[in-house]
């Protein structure tokens, strides 16, 4: 398989997932701008979305995928779907319980996460009762994960990149057909939640039904405990789980302090996390999911050069898509937040506070994605405590340029301290790979860098120039400000491909197979 296929693949799957996700963001701005009931509904979703990043796309994949890579390719499809069987039995049953304390401690819960609603005894209540309904998201996307990690091992990676888009449609025609059927209309948004978790758990059935690989669950932990390649994932999932919480942990506190700011602060930061996650779940996330199977194979396999070379593939293509990226949301956050979410009871100074946050984050959004591009280097040899040591170095630079910033930059300096500490990260992920030998930078990297820079200036000089005042933006109907952002996008990517291009760089430059 071409991975620059495989690439496109999973990035147009989530491209549609995102676009679905801005329309949905429209649809709640306008219903809810960002006020009391969207903060309490943000901080109620957070919780299993945070959990669901920490087991389910964090901890687990990490050590699942790679195990299941080293099974599939030396022992065969009876003892990798054993293990698959094993793993699914111990999975369901840990989350049932982890699902049903949560339902029950929701109270504990929100005053953990956001201790400043405690002051609005109707706002708390509120977001105990979200929690209650959301949490069970935590259950249905641990399995949608384990399914998606068995199809992106067989080199099935389309399925698992759409499932987020039935979330999305939950939450629109939620949104849209069921808010007058609930008091308050919020809780549709949290039963879009649950029914969007059923959804994704059911489109993988068929999927790995196809593949010889649907689960039939033990409940004998014995039998499952009995199985090494089950102890040898629950041992990678120790360290895994602390390095994925350090991340979670860290946007957990960040909510914490938001809850003490201004009355819209944590709905601010979302809307600028939902415009930031854009760039990052297209390229970071996407270039993870095609890379970590591979690498385990080349890791398995003894093919060390192979190794160093798709890691190498994937740092260059993370910086000729990132960087510009970055670049365009720190120059297009008004446009940007002005078209997709100035509407309804979603003010002018909504947009211009959720621009702060912006391009806070925009500093940091290369990091963000590097990070997901350097980590797998580590996941793939089955080594996770280094990822993890430089997780929690990162964790205490974070909270330190918290207490540094939100003094002057209120809910501004959270989203910077962020992606500053996104930036050390991957810079020492990138140490320890080249202190271990594992990486080894290809030639050509002076060039590389010298003409994307030229490219970035240029496309940067187009955007500066051609996209006005903020002023004009906040005036401009609807239909014409998505007419001049589509002008303008058009615009900084023809400028910034064709100044590529007329420099040499061409798409063939780009293949590679997969393992």
């Amino acid at each position: 398989m071409n991975l620059l296929r495989a690439l496109a693949t999973v990035s147009g799957m989530t491209l549609l997932s995102r676009i679905l996700g801005f329309v949905r963001d429209f649809v709640i701005a306008r219903a809810f701008g960002a006020g009391l009931a969207t903060d309490a509904f943000f901080v109620a979703f957070k919780l299993p979305n945070l959990l669901r990043r920490m087991f389910a796309e964090g901890a687990f994949s990490q050590a699942f995928v790679p195990i299941l890579g080293e099974y599939k390719n030396k022992r065969g499809d009876v003892e990798t779907l054993r293990l698959v069987d094993h793993v699914t039995g111990i999975l369901a049953m840990v989350l049932f319980a982890v699902t049903a304390v949560g339902v029950a401690a929701a109270p504990v819960l929100v005053w953990i996460s956001a201790p400043g609603f405690a002051a609005d005894a109707g706002k708390f209540e509120l977001t105990v009762t979200l929690t209650r309904i959301t949490f069970p998201y935590i259950f249905f996307m641990s399995l949608v994960a384990l399914a998606g990690g068995i199809l992106n091992t067989m080199s099935r990676f389309a399925l698992p990149a759409f499932t987020p888009v039935l979330l999305n449609l939950a939450f629109i025609a939620m949104a849209l057909f069921a808010t007058p059927y609930f008091d308050p209309p919020v809780l549709a948004l949290a039963w879009a939640v649950f029914l969007g978790g059923v959804l994704q758990l059911a489109i993988q059935i068929p999927a790995l039904r196809r593949i010889a690989m649907l689960p039939r669950p033990t409940l004998d932990w014995r039998a499952a405990w009995a199985d090494p390649g089950v102890r040898r994932i629950l041992t990678l999932m120790g360290p895994a789980l602390i390095g994925v919480s350090v991340s979670q942990i860290s946007l957990l506190i960040n909510t914490i302090f938001a809850s003490f700011l201004a009355t819209g602060s944590v709905s601010w930061l979302y809307y600028a996390d939902r415009l930031m996650e854009f760039p990052s779940g297209m390229l970071g996330v996407a270039l993870g999911t095609i890379l970590l199977p591979s690498l385990a194979k080349y890791h398995a396999g003894d093919k060390h050069d192979e190794y160093a070379r798709l890691l190498d593939w994937g740092l260059r293509l993370t910086l000729l898509l990132a960087l510009p990226a970055a670049l365009a949301l720190a120059l297009l956050a008004v446009p940007l937040i002005a078209t997709l979410f100035f509407h309804g009871a979603f003010t002018g100074d909504d947009v211009l506070r959720t621009r702060e946050a912006l391009v806070a984050y925009s500093v940091g959004l290369t990091g963000l994605i590097l990070v997901k591009v350097l980590a797998p280097g580590f996941y793939a040899r089955q080594n996770i405590r280094t990822p993890v040591r430089i997780a929690l170095i990162s964790l205490a630079f974070t909270q330190a340029m918290n207490l540094a910033f939100i003094g002057w930059l209120q809910h501004a300096g959270l989203a910077l301290s962020i992606g500053l500490a996104a930036c050390l990260n991957a810079a020492l992920l990138y140490r320890g790979l080249r202190r271990d030998g594992i990486y080894h930078p290809q030639p050509g990297w002076a060039t590389f860098a010298l003409k994307l820079a030229a490219a970035l200036a240029a496309m940067g000089g187009a955007l500066w120039f051609a996209a006005g005042s903020d002023g004009d933006w906040l005036r401009f109907g609807i239909a014409e400000r998505v007419g001049r952002l589509c002008g303008l996008v058009g615009l900084g990517g023809s400028v910034y491909f064709a100044t590529l291009w007329i420099l040499g760089f061409r798409l063939r430059d780009f293949t590679r197979r997969a393992a």
